[in-house]
């Protein structure tokens, strides 16, 4: 089963706001057996909108669009789904109390005719109730598409999504069951991971296709399987999973599609009840974002000392002015002594440090462009890496960052 995505707005098109919903909604149409065709952005225009449609129309069973259901002058959806339809609008009156109460609430004032036309809906629509915000989602069906009409607010396209449009979608149509699981692995390119697999990639079961999701420092591994009985899909993908951790095990750091490593290793952490801090330079805080980005982290990230400049590292960590004057502040000398005061001053049982010339110059450091020392103190001593990462320079901070939390999880494995 097929289905296609559509956002109405020109601040998508100059890049004002970026498009988060599409994947949203991608994503969620998945989990239920219907595979995403094709997503368009188009413009706020009649035109646009209508030839949009009107291409998508029995190429897929479902076009879900959000954007243009506000309600000023430029929001047009609504009528130009009229016009499509052959449609004329009406007031739904639950819609219009439901406007009332919500602006009056939240508001604390009286709800104007503006507020009050949200109500406004084609006569031939299914209403789907939208309980955080004034715009109604519409349900629409044409021949053998069902057009989906959403809010572009986020939040309120999520709360339909959730509350109306999966449970009707999975109660009106036969959908495949479609199972994934992705081997997320870190320290090696794509092409020395494709090569490493290569042969158990060639015998996998025709119904299980393998996709290659690269980015900086970690490749991850996306199993996909289709078809109509989801244990087999389940017991197929998991033994190809299986022979994959035969294979590249040394590489591997997670099984799951939603676990980034900063949640494998604050779960690794949490089990073995130790802590971590950072001492950051050419990342300027990454490290401690990425961290900081996992729900409870507090539990085991105990701070992190961006110390860019070469005078912050030796008034906030200490470090030696005279060992910076013989090693350089992007050395493994400085990276080690940064990791080993980090780790005493948090008082965790590791820390992980960055220092490095990230570019586009070479700032106070002799190093070339592009190299990155990163060093680990862990409860039985302290040991540096050194990198090149090459450029551009948020290549370098990224990778950086990605390699140094790599790192640290091969430590806490050894201890």
């Amino acid at each position: 089963m097929k289905a296609a995505v559509v956002t109405v707005g020109d601040e998508i098109l100059i890049g004002q706001i970026v498009d988060t919903n599409s994947a949203y909604i991608a994503k969620s149409l998945d989990k239920i057996g219907i595979s995403v065709f094709e997503m368009f952005s188009v413009s706020d225009d009649r035109r646009h909108i209508l030839d949009t449609l009107a291409y998508l129309q029995n190429r897929v069973q479902v076009v879900i669009v959000t954007g243009g259901l506000g309600p000023t002058k430029d929001d047009i959806t609504k009528s130009t789904f009229c016009e499509y339809f052959d449609d004329h609008l009406v007031r739904n009156e639950e819609v219009e109390a439901h406007v009332v109460q919500l602006i009056e609430k939240a508001m604390n004032r009286p709800a104007s005719q503006m507020n009050k036309d949200q109500a406004l809906v084609p006569s031939k629509a299914k209403v789907l109730h939208n309980a955080v915000g004034t715009a109604p989602g519409m349900w629409m069906k044409r021949a053998d598409t069902v057009f989906i009409s959403l809010p572009g607010v986020p939040y309120e396209m999520k709360y339909i999504m959730e509350h109306e449009v999966l449970p009707k979608l999975v109660a009106e149509f036969e959908r495949p069951y479609i199972i994934h699981k992705t081997i997320l692995t870190y320290g090696q390119g794509e092409s020395l991971v494709a090569e490493r697999i290569e042969s158990w990639e060639d015998n996998l079961p025709k119904f299980i296709k393998l996709a290659y999701l690269p980015s900086p420092g970690k490749v991850r591994l996306r199993l996909s399987a289709h078809g109509n009985d989801e244990a087999e899909l389940r017991n197929a993908v998991e033994a190809e999973a299986a022979k994959l951790q035969d294979i590249i095990g040394d590489i591997i750091v997670g099984m799951d599609e939603d676990d980034p490593i900063e949640v494998v290793i604050g779960r690794l952490m949490q089990e073995k009840g130790v802590t971590v801090a950072a001492a950051e330079s050419c990342t300027g805080g990454r490290v401690g974002t990425l961290f900081t980005s996992v729900p409870g982290s507090s539990a085991y990230f105990k701070g992190s000392a961006v110390t860019y400049a070469t005078e912050s590292k030796i008034k906030v960590l200490g470090v030696e002015h005279q060992l910076i004057d013989i090693y350089s502040p992007v050395s493994a000398k400085v990276a080690e002594v940064m990791a080993t005061r980090a780790k005493k001053l948090f008082g965790t049982d590791y820390a992980v440090s960055t220092t490095g010339n990230a570019g586009p110059s070479k700032g106070d450091a002799a190093a070339d462009v592009g190299t990155v020392f990163i060093g680990v103190a862990t409860p039985n001593g302290v040991y540096s890496h050194k990198f090149d990462f090459g450029q551009p320079r948020e290549k370098v901070i990224a990778r950086a960052s990605e390699k140094a939390l790599e790192l640290l999880y091969k430590e806490i494995l050894k201890n």
